[in-house]
């Protein structure tokens, strides 16, 4: 179970980035089903833990590749754990995508990798998954369109605006949480202690 500064965190990352999707989608045509956003909003609030994008293994902390997971879901006999493994790969696909396209441009994995992969995964989902197949379904369909629009919202493709930033100043105001006062940081706003910043 969740502490309550996390559960907090998650909850106010997840609002904040469920109405930055909702009004970069916008400009989409079509646009993306409600529960579409609201997966993608919960993803990226889940993977600002950064428990939830890195793992354990061999004596190192390190994100596990996109191929490796690939590897693993083909591998395991349990059609759960297939599922499981699948939608962690295809939600690491949409975020490591849309955030991070240089680091793995460097070495030489370029954003087909990602959309084939992710898109891969979120295919076999919206055929076999227990719950969500319709958003599994338009995230496989749609993900290159997706691929964007989280970078869009994860301030990728734009500069955060000072609106952006004063409401998630207000929201740490309002909750004191910890991680919110780590992401304003690292926009550059220097917080003191009494809540005032400059």
């Amino acid at each position: 179970m969740p502490s309550v500064s996390q559960a907090t965190f998650e909850h106010t990352l997840a609002d904040f980035f469920r109405e930055r999707l909702q009004e970069e989608a916008v400009a989409l045509k079509p646009r993306p089903q409600e529960d579409t956003l609201w997966y993608i909003g919960n993803l990226l609030a889940r993977f600002g833990d950064s428990g939830q994008v890195f793992s354990y293994d061999r004596g190192e902390v390190d994100i596990r590749p996109l191929a490796l997971l690939y590897r693993d879901a083909l591998e395991v006999d349990s059609h759960h754990h297939r599922c499981l493994l699948l939608r962690q790969l295809g939600d690491l696909a949409l975020f490591l995508g849309a955030l991070f396209p240089e680091n793995y441009t460097r070495r030489g994995i370029g954003r087909d990798y990602f959309v084939g992969m992710g898109g891969g995964a979120y295919d076999y989902l919206g055929e076999n998954a227990r719950h969500n197949r319709t958003v599994f379904s338009e995230l496989s369909q749609r993900f290159g369109r997706l691929l964007e629009l989280v970078a869009l919202v994860c301030g990728r493709g734009r500069v955060m605006g000072a609106g952006d930033i004063l409401q998630l100043y207000q929201r740490w105001r309002e909750t004191g949480d910890p991680q919110l006062a780590v992401q304003l940081r690292a926009m550059g706003v220097v917080l003191s202690a009494t809540g005032d910043w400059h």
